[in-house]
Formats: C-alpha cells, sequence, structure tokens
C-alpha cells in the first residue's frame, strides 16, 4: 500500500504504506504459531515432536531476518499529513531486544522439545510462539495502543502455558496468581495510558513528549498521575518490588522451560516498555520517575537477594526458587541505569548491555537444571551437591553461569556489566544507589558460590521420594545438550571479547 494525495483538495490519504521487511521478524513468529496450530491437527501422536522443530525453524527465521534491518532506519504505519510520528520503529533499540527475545524464545524452545510429551504439543508451541511474537513487537512500538497490545499478546499466553501440566495443582495456582497479578497490573496500565491521551490528545510516544512539555495547567495533576500509573502497571511486568509476589510460584510451578522464558522473555518485554515510556514518551517528567525508579531498584534488589539467602537447600524445587529470588534481584540491577536515564538517555545502553549478559547466563543456568531435573525430579539445590563427579561439563557450566551472575572472573562479562550499571548510578548522581547496588552484590556472592562449591563436594544421598534413574546413565536429549552448549559458549565469547555488548553503554539506541 502507499500513501495517495488527494487531487481536489492536496490533502493527504488516511491510507498508509507498509514496511513489510521493517515487521517481517514478529509476522514470522506469529505466522509459525498459526501454521504449527494447524498442522497439529493432522499430524500422528508419534510425529508430535516434530512440530517442536518447525517452531524452531521458525524461530530461526525471525531471528536472521534481523540481519537486513540492522541499519536501525525503517518505520511503518506512519501518521500522513506533516508529522513524522510513526506506530512501529525498527531501530538499534528495537533490534537488539527483537534479537535477545526471539533469541530467547529459541533456546526455550530446545529445552522444551524434550519435555513436553506430556503436555498437549499444538497448544502448547501455538503459545509460545505467540508470546514470542508479541515480544518481538513491543520495542519497535512507538505509539500506546501497539505497546499495550504487544504487551498483552506477549503475556496472555504465557498464562496458559505456566498452568499447562493439566491436573498439576501447583501448576494452576501458579498461572491463577501470574493471571490475576497481571490484570490488575493490566488496569492500572491502562489508567494511567487513558490519562495521558486525555492530557495530551495522542498516542505517539514522539507526539506525548512534545505536547507534555506544555500542558495546560488544568491537565498537569491529570499527567502527572498518568506518568505514575503508567509506571506502576510497568512495574508489576518487571517484577519490581514491591510488586514482585507472584515470581516464586509462577517460577516452581510452571514448566521449567517457561520459568526460563518468563525469567529472560518476560523482562525484557517489561523492562523495554518502561523504556519507552519513560524515555521516549515522558522525558519532561524524569524528575517525577526518575527518583520513583530508583527506590524501587534499590528494594528491588535487596529484596531479591535477600530472599535468595533464605533458600533452604532440602526443600524441593528449592533450586527454581532460588533463580526465581535471584531474578528478581537482578531485575533491580536493571532498572539502575533507566532510573540514570532522567539525566541521559543514553544510560539505556547500560540496560541493554546487562539484559544481554544476563538473559544468556540465566537461560544457561535453567537449562542446567532442567538437565539435573532429568534424574533429580525435587529439583532441590541438594541435588547439585557432586554434580561435578557425574556430569562434569555441566557442573562446569553452571558453576561459569553462576560466577557471571555474580560478576567473579572466569564470568568477565557479568563482571563488567556490574561495572558498568555501577558507573551509569554514578554519573546520574544517585551515589546512595550506587552503595546500595554495591552491597546486594556483595549478598548476592554468598549464595551464587554456596551453589558452585556445592557442585564439586562430594555428591550426596537424593531424598528417597526422588528415586531416578541414574545421573551418568541417563541419556540427554540432544536439544538440551545444544542450548546448553549456545549458553556456554556465547557466555565465554563474550567473557573474552566483553566490547561486543558493552558498547551498547556508550552509545544512543534511539
Amino acid at each position: 500500500m502507499t500513501v495517495a494525495a488527494d487531487s481536489a483538495t492536496g490533502a493527504a490519504s488516511l491510507v498508509q504504506s507498509v514496511d513489510w521487511l521493517a515487521i517481517a521478524p514478529p509476522v514470522v513468529a506469529a505466522s509459525t504459531a498459526l501454521l504449527v496450530l494447524v498442522a497439529d491437527l493432522f499430524t500422528s501422536e508419534r510425529r508430535k515432536p516434530l512440530l517442536g522443530y518447525g517452531a524452531v525453524a521458525g524461530l530461526v527465521a525471525a531471528l536472521a531476518l534481523l540481519i537486513p534491518l540492522r541499519d536501525g532506519d525503517r518505520s511503518t504505519f506512519c501518521l500522513t499529513g506533516g508529522t513524522h510520528a510513526c506506530g512501529y520503529t525498527a531501530d538499534h533499540f528495537a533490534l537488539v531486544i527483537q534479537a535477545l527475545v526471539l533469541g530467547g524464545a529459541l533456546l526455550t524452545a530446545l529445552l522444551s522439545i524434550g519435555d513436553t510429551r506430556k503436555l498437549p504439543a499444538g497448544e502448547f508451541w501455538f503459545l509460545l510462539l505467540s508470546s514470542a511474537a508479541g515480544a518481538a513487537l513491543l520495542p519497535a512500538s512507538r505509539d500506546l495502543a501497539t505497546l499495550v497490545v504487544a504487551l498483552e499478546v506477549a503475556s496472555l499466553p504465557a498464562f496458559a502455558l505456566v498452568g499447562i501440566k493439566r491436573g498439576d495443582r501447583r501448576s494452576s495456582e501458579a498461572a491463577l496468581k501470574f493471571f490475576l497479578s497481571s490484570v490488575v497490573a493490566t488496569a492500572v496500565m491502562l489508567m494511567g495510558v487513558s490519562f495521558v491521551y486525555a492530557a495530551t490528545g495522542t498516542m505517539h510516544l514522539t507526539e506525548i513528549a512534545a505536547r507534555l512539555d506544555d500542558v495546560p495547567g488544568q491537565f498537569t495533576t491529570l499527567a502527572e498521575a498518568g506518568v505514575v500509573l503508567t509506571l506502576v502497571g510497568f512495574a508489576f511486568k518487571t517484577a519490581a518490588a514491591p510488586f514482585h509476589f507472584w515470581v516464586p510460584d509462577t517460577y516452581v510451578g510452571a514448566p521449567l522451560p517457561i520459568a526460563a522464558y518468563l525469567s529472560v522473555v518476560g523482562k525484557a518485554v517489561g523492562f523495554s516498555g518502561l523504556v519507552l515510556v519513560t524515555v521516549v514518551g515522558f522525558p519532561s517528567y524524569g524528575d517525577l520517575w526518575g527518583p520513583a525508579l530508583a527506590v524501587l531498584a534499590a528494594l528491588t534488589m535487596t529484596t531479591g537477594n535477600v530472599a535468595a539467602l533464605r533458600q533452604t537447600a532440602t526443600r524441593a524445587r528449592s533450586a527454581v526458587r532460588l533463580l526465581a529470588w535471584s531474578s528478581v534481584g537482578q531485575a533491580g540491577y536493571l532498572l539502575v541505569p533507566i532510573a540514570a536515564a532522567y539525566t541521559d538517555d543514553a544510560q539505556i545502553g547500560s540496560t541493554v548491555a546487562y539484559a544481554l549478559m544476563y538473559a544468556v547466563v540465566n537461560l544457561g543456568a535453567f537449562a542446567v537444571a532442567a538437565l539435573v531435573a532429568r534424574s533429580h525430579p525435587g529439583n532441590r539445590l541438594s541435588d547439585y551437591r557432586g554434580l561435578y563427579a557425574t556430569r562434569p561439563l555441566a557442573a562446569l557450566a553452571l558453576g561459569f553461569f553462576l560466577l557471571c551472575l555474580a560478576g567473579l572472573p572466569p564470568g568477565i562479562i557479568g563482571l563488567f556489566a556490574k561495572v558498568t550499571v555501577f558507573s551509569s548510578a554514578v554519573d546520574a548522581g544517585l551515589g546512595w544507589l550506587a552503595v546500595v547496588m554495591a552491597v546486594n552484590v556483595v549478598i548476592a556472592l554468598y549464595y551464587y558460590l554456596q551453589w558452585t562449591a556445592a557442585l564439586f563436594r562430594a555428591p550426596g544421598t537424593a531424598p528417597a521420594s526422588d528415586a531416578a534413574p541414574a545421573a551418568r546413565g541417563h541419556r540427554v536429549p540432544t536439544p538440551l545438550t545444544l542450548a546448553i552448549v549456545l549458553t556456554a559458549v556465547a557466555g565465554i565469547t563474550l567473557s573474552g571479547a566483553p566490547q561486543l555488548i558493552l558498547r551498547f553503554a556508550a552509545v544512543s539506541l534511539f
């Protein structure tokens, strides 16, 4: 379609042009979801695993379509009539986050291929791909309507994925808690969006930014309330304290690959949306959201790390619960550069760099947890004791991932990413937040190092309820092995060449 001019009046037509290449990554993911769902109707039970490989192929194709967009100069669904506001922009920020979420979905698919035999395969892959399509759409959204729709397309399938284990009470309770908290978050956010629209008369983020600079006096309170409520809604989505209460039970109740997906892709969705509304939409209210996000960052990292310290090694699923609380603590670190962006939006690059590091190593940790769960269904922290004696390569990989999360050598990329986040707080004059972060890094060292040390101790005795084939002789699915290898290689590569992602911290992505 093309924009046509009205020859009689000279006014621009409302017919918009569509840049199909720009929107190709989310479109391919969504199209693959539909194809898998239809194929499920004609696939015998014996051939259901092929649906998983079809999903992997679709995600690989979506990732490949990011390559021709690497210049970051494409936009579509733009307003006509002399304005340059667009609803979809494939800039560098959007492309990096799309690569993160599609790569995270791909690794989740690899983890899931061997674990979907007891799940409805067609529905599982359809929901995963649909959520990935919404997650890929969100970072490129540049108006509030598209932003909210993309957020819900990413979130709604995730509710079903958490509760997809039929007959599992824990899974159903986790899905319900996740659903209710997200519905409340969406309601609060929609109210905030409506207030912002009432105060500015537009939904496009760039237009909102311009009009918030000169809001009529009678609309000032309305605009401020809209900004605050919108931020509160995204705080739920990012699992920022005190809106994090759904995280541990949801991660424990969900299938392990879905817990990994939520910990990385779910967070990327929330944080990219938060970045867009603050830096692109509400820059003139930086003195309002900057300090608020700084407080949320301090509260979130402290809550997550202190709760992770309290995990008991012999408690069922304590390994997943620790990773859940760890992800809350990591969310606090991710909030720091966003809080600092009220002085300079280039600080957002630090959040992007940290998110890329976190995505690689956290997915790797969940991949090893999925491996251990095959021989120890309880997935207790005590089950990892002596892992090096039975699976030395898996133990070394998990130890490396945990050291990256802790920010210790040889996890160089984790150390550099934390230094970058720390520097963003100092540069923005948030010295007190830098101190809080330093304290939390020390707290996190304890439980990361404790888990790492357990990998190399003498093997413990598994509880009788966890009777399963011996770890040494248990066959590991090839896709699971591939997921561990890919994340380990990526983590080692980034530790050897940290500039591959840290360069984003030195440039403006918008």
